[in-house]
Formats: structure tokens, C-alpha cells, sequence
């Protein structure tokens, strides 16, 4: 149903970034965004094969459980380290790339509220691979987040960054671009 080894990715993740992390036990036992990630894959897995009221149900334990919502039909990719866990939504279309970090009260949201029939498509952001996302930090829309992006703490960014930004603010302005060695 979803990979055990993915688990493990997690958890090393998590080690890696988290200096609070002090073994893999400590980790796997309590961290809510560990748990989190484990739980939307298996939401996903059942959205992906139509069993959408399992799924929702799936998910909605996990919120309960974690304080972190995931739609069953978001799109993770590997390596994602969510600290403290507590607030952070992603709405059903958002695409979260490689070795993303997301702090506390992050939401990847749509911009409209709009009902099924009037909104077809992507509605939710789409992040590259290795951004980071500062705590309660508000990203909307059908935007992307170019890969190696920091966002700052409480942000809310209502257009593209390019890759290799920093944007803060309210709303979000690209302050500089970052050199990586």
C-alpha cells in the first residue's frame, strides 16, 4: 500500500533537519508530521484508486490525530519534513516537490471559493523541489514556487517565485535571490 521505504526516507529527513530529532525511535514515535505523511499515503493510495470516502476518512483520522490536513488528493513528493506539524493544510491539487520543508501553520490553499462545477484544473500551488516554507506561511492559488525557494514565516505569496528566491511579506515580494555553492 505505500512504501515502507519511504518511512525510512522520512525519518532521515527528519533527523537531518530537526536538531530536536535525537534518534530514529524518537522520530518515528512523535513526530506529528512524520505520522502525517504516512497517513496521506495511504489516503492517496485510496484516492488514487477511487476509493474517495475511504480516503477523505483516512485523512480526516489524521488531522484528528496530527493536527495536519492533507487532502487524500494532494500530491507529495519524497523526503518532505514537516516540523511541528500543527495547522499546515494542502488542498487537493497542490504538488509539493523533493526534500521540501514546511513549518507550523503553512497552507497550500486555493483562492476561490468556488464549487466543483465552476473550477476544473489545478486550483493549489505547486512547490519545487528543496523549498523551504517558514511558519505560518499562506500560499494560494494555482501559483509555483520555483525549486530552492524560501518563503518567510507568515508570507502570503499570490504569485509565481522564481527559483532560488526569498519572498516575504504580506502580500509576498521577492527580496533577493539566493546563491547556492
Amino acid at each position: 500500500m505505500t512504501n515502507p521505504s519511504r518511512l525510512g526516507e522520512d525519518i532521515a529527513a527528519m533527523r537531518q533537519r530537526d536538531p530536536a530529532a535525537r534518534s530514529n525511535l524518537e522520530a518515528f514515535l512523535t513526530s506529528p508530521g512524520i505520522h502525517a505523511l504516512f497517513w496521506h499515503r495511504v489516503a492517496h493510495w485510496l484516492w488514487r484508486w477511487e476509493w474517495f470516502l475511504l480516503g477523505r476518512l483516512v485523512s480526516h483520522l489524521s488531522r484528528g490525530l496530527t493536527g495536519v490536513e492533507i487532502h487524500p488528493g494532494a500530491t507529495l513528493g519524497r523526503r518532505i519534513v514537516i516540523d511541528h506539524g500543527m495547522g499546515v493544510v494542502i488542498g487537493e491539487t497542490a504538488v509539493v516537490g523533493d526534500d521540501c520543508l514546511l513549518y507550523h501553520g503553512v497552507t497550500l490553499g486555493g483562492k476561490n471559493a468556488a464549487s466543483r462545477n465552476e473550477v476544473e484544473g489545478r486550483r493549489h500551488p505547486r512547490l519545487g523541489e528543496r523549498v523551504s516554507v517558514g511558519a505560518g506561511a499562506t500560499i494560494l492559488g494555482p501559483i509555483t514556487i520555483g525549486d530552492d525557494a524560501v518563503i518567510g514565516a507568515m508570507s502570503v505569496v499570490l504569485k509565481d517565485v522564481a527559483p532560488n528566491s526569498l519572498a516575504v511579506g504580506i502580500p509576498a515580494k521577492v527580496k533577493k535571490r539566493i546563491r547556492h555553492p
